[in-house]
């Protein structure tokens, strides 16, 4: 006995009701005179649908659908309205010139649809993803804490798919940028996704979510990052920016496959972050006095190194302020340009196209008096720097290594020629960012065991004992190991100057404790011994020095 579907015959009947919709305004497309389209086969720019408001788009039964500079596409049932002449004078009063197409209801129904992702966002073809409105201005400043996030992000993912997928984006984004957040980390595992946000460089658990709701997501930011969304077993970087208060924030995309999904991580390029002065960056006042000598030599190399995350870039920019005038020339060579400095001539490495090499090359026809570059990472940009640096121009750039001593191995690593490296290079820097203690979240403790024999090593090596406190017998803890103990981060440094005796040292070829011991004449604090400071001021803890250094390894340096 057959049994019959309603279901199935329900489902067929609309299918052939729709195709004799799209048949009819294909038909009256030549009646009219106009172009016809099926906007089911066609991508709805949001650029272009927000020219015209919702209200009057539904009113009059049209929908702006494409958008190539002043030619606009409009799509509209009815090409004899007196309502839609009224649309498009609008239109050509902004300088478009307007494209009419003939369409179906359901064609309007599904531009129509697009609104609810203008409500908080709107998509460009250039990646920008505006942030402007009052709500979600209002909602980064109300977000102050995981709890607050938490919740507005659950309440988010309880409504109806089709806004799901227009606010969760959103959500997640205004939670990072409330909390000041430094990269957005999606994780998904067998039966569930995990969300964390990078709080003061540690990574913190918001919320786990359901795997739907992940699919929603990645498949918006791969939309809006310029990625392709069909690739789901190959790593893809790409970029969209936020737009809050007509100051735009860079969101770098990074997606890497894994066992249960695709690893998402967004990192949030705020240029208020990097705006800090000099003075303000942690650098103890003897070292500041000896750098701020040599960002003011006419040439010469200045290299920080790190690794990612260390502030290396922050401090570089701080350089760059300081010897900032009317009089120098400035060009950069960047990747990203996480700050815009007015007055300076910034660039952005673009694949193959303008890399660090090709970058710097042009940069020196320019005859700049300053050159930073982001990072050097292989034989031909080093040589090239160095080269820079030789001939006139003053040169910033960074390299990562764990220590500034290490610098010079890596160079030579990179095949530069270790003879010109002393005559290049004017000081090397090594730095790590420590989240500062808050004051009602830290407490005194007294120093012993195996901690008190490290410190006191440490302290014992430090060559100007005026800056040790009188009371090394205590130091500073958080009262609990939660991240809100915390608020803000502060550099800890160390450098080496290449005098004579450290460059006849680097022609030789030297490993990295040779440097170190010629290097301990010059009574610059080393990372440890600026981090054990702090620590005993209370600015830091000893257990959070633990975790961006060893200090065991540096008693002995």
């Amino acid at each position: 006995m057959a049994i019959f579907d309603e279901s199935e015959q329900k489902e067929r009947v609309a299918e052939l009701y729709q195709q004799e919709e799209e048949d009819l305004a294909r038909v009256l497309s030549g009646k009219y005179g106009v172009k016809y389209i099926d906007l089911s086969q066609t991508s709805i720019n949001t650029d272009a649908l927000r020219l015209v408001k919702e209200e009057d788009a539904r009113a009059y039964e049209v929908a702006a659908f494409h958008k190539i500079a002043k030619r606009i596409s409009l799509a509209v049932r009815a090409p004899n309205k007196k309502e839609i002449q009224v649309v498009t004078q609008n239109l050509e009063k902004l300088g478009y010139e307007v494209d009419v197409f003939m369409v179906s209801r359901a064609s309007l129904e599904r531009a129509w649809e697009r609104y609810k992702d203008l409500s908080f966002s709107t998509e460009s073809k250039a990646g920008i993803l505006d942030i402007s409105g009052e709500e979600i201005v209002a909602l980064i400043q109300k977000l102050k804490s995981i709890p607050d996030v938490k919740v507005y992000i659950e309440d988010v993912m309880k409504l109806k798919k089709a806004y799901r997928i227009s606010r969760i984006l959103e959500a997640v984004l205004a939670g990072a940028m409330g909390l000041g957040a430094s990269d957005v980390h999606v994780e998904p595992e067998e039966t569930y996704v995990r969300l964390r946000y990078r709080l003061d460089g540690v990574l913190t658990d918001v919320l786990s979510f359901d795997i739907e709701t992940y699919g929603l997501l990645l498949s918006r930011i791969k939309l809006i990052s310029g990625l392709k969304l069909n690739i789901h077993n190959a790593a893809q970087d790409g970029r969209f920016s936020v737009a809050i208060n007509e100051n735009d924030t860079e969101i770098r995309t990074s997606i890497l496959p894994g066992a249960y999904g695709e690893s998402i991580v967004m990192r949030i390029l705020d240029p208020r972050t990097i705006a800090v002065p000099l003075e303000e960056l942690g650098i103890p006042a003897n070292l500041r006095k000896i750098l701020e000598h040599e960002i003011g030599r006419p040439n010469g190399m200045i290299l920080n190194t790190g690794p990612t995350g260390s502030g290396k870039t922050t401090t570089l920019y701080a350089f760059l302020r300081k010897i900032h005038n009317p009089e120098v020339k400035i060009i950069t060579i960047e990747n990203p340009i996480e700050y815009h400095l007015p007055g300076i001539v910034q660039t952005q490495t673009e694949g193959e196209k303008y890399t660090f090499a090709s970058g710097l090359r042009s940069t020196l026809r320019q005859d700049p008096d300053v050159i930073m570059v982001g990072e050097i990472r292989d034989k031909e940009v080093a040589s090239t720097a160095i080269n820079a640096a030789l001939t006139g121009h003053l040169v910033f750039s960074t390299l990562h290594t764990n220590n500034a001593a290490g610098t010079f191995p890596r160079l030579i690593d990179l095949g530069v020629n270790p003879k010109v490296i002393g005559s290049a290079v004017n000081v090397v820097m090594a730095q790590r960012l420590v989240r500062k203690l808050k004051d009602e979240y830290k407490k005194e403790v007294v120093l012993e065991g195996k901690d008190k024999e490290i410190v006191d090593k440490i302290l014992s090596t430090i060559h100007d004992k005026s800056l040790i406190p009188e009371d090394t017998t205590k130091i500073f803890e958080a009262t609990e190991n939660s991240p809100i103990a915390y608020k803000g981060r502060l550099g800890i440094f160390e450098a080496i100057i290449v005098n004579e005796e450290i460059e006849r040292l680097i022609a030789e070829n030297p490993s990295e404790r040779e440097i170190n011991r010629v290097a301990k004449k010059q009574g610059i604090l080393t990372m440890a011994q600026d981090g054990v400071l702090k620590a005993l001021e209370g600015v830091t803890s000893l257990s959070e020095l633990r975790r961006v250094i060893d200090l065991e390894g540096n008693v002995d340096l």
